[in-house]
């Protein structure tokens, strides 16, 4: 699977695609991630990429020029021409729904705001997929498109060690339920101990209590989350 990711600030991945999971993908060439710097379609001496804002107001604007002209290029750069998203806090809500239906993607294309965002042109000329990691406003878009290639790469075959990972996660399968609790080696720490269904091999009793785990895990995440709206 191809990532190209459009920025003003490419720097800004160096260590993230030199660590982990996503480092081995790129090494086994099963994901690809690609960089493109916006300014090196900027015009003029300077390579301006930003201006004042038409009626006023405070920060500066990301032009159209630079921006429809990157992605045209890129799109062009390799076949099929991908998917657009631009992260935007006014896009949609990344959810896992969403993480699975990216995945089915050969290519996605990020671009990557910053300042006070974009002309509206851009959105108008390339009609991207606006899409949204939750309701707050960061300094750009690169932290953004790094939890998107994060989270659909654990859905690209072969990425993850145990195919059933993903599928396991929490938000994933049919009931979209939150993930059961986990627990690993020593059996007890400071008088909390395993649950002794864990160390019994029963598997289906284990199976049982994970799903019972999972299911009292998003009825009480529900709960929360109809108290923080009141």
């Amino acid at each position: 699977m191809r990532f190209d990711v459009l920025t003003l600030f490419p720097q800004i991945f160096g260590g993230y695609l030199t660590q982990s999971l996503l480092a081995k993908a790129i090494e086994r060439h099963l994901v690809d991630v690609q960089l493109h710097d916006i300014r090196d379609w900027a015009k003029g001496k300077h390579k301006k990429v930003d201006d004042r804002p038409f009626g006023g107001g405070p920060g500066m604007v990301m032009m159209v020029e630079p921006v429809v002209e990157c992605v045209e290029a890129v799109q062009a750069m390799a076949q099929p021409p991908g998917r657009l998203i631009q992260l935007t806090p006014q896009g949609r809500r990344l959810d896992q729904s969403v993480v699975e239906e990216l995945c089915r993607e050969a290519r996605l294309i990020l671009l990557c705001g910053r300042y006070e965002g974009f002309d509206e042109r851009v959105s108008e000329i390339l009609k991207p997929d606006a899409i949204s990691i939750g309701d707050y406003v960061l300094n750009g878009g690169e932290v953004a498109a790094m939890v998107v290639i994060d989270a659909v790469i654990r859905h690209v075959p072969g990425v993850l060690g145990d195919e059933e990972s993903a599928k396991q996660d929490s938000f994933s399968g049919d009931e979209r339920q939150l993930e059961w609790a986990q627990y690993t080696r020593p059996r007890e720490f400071r008088g909390h101990a395993v649950p002794e269904v864990l160390i019994g091999g029963n598997h289906e009793q284990i199976a049982a209590w994970r799903a019972e785990q999972g299911r009292k895990r998003t009825e009480k995440r529900k709960g929360e989350m109809k108290n923080d709206e009141l």
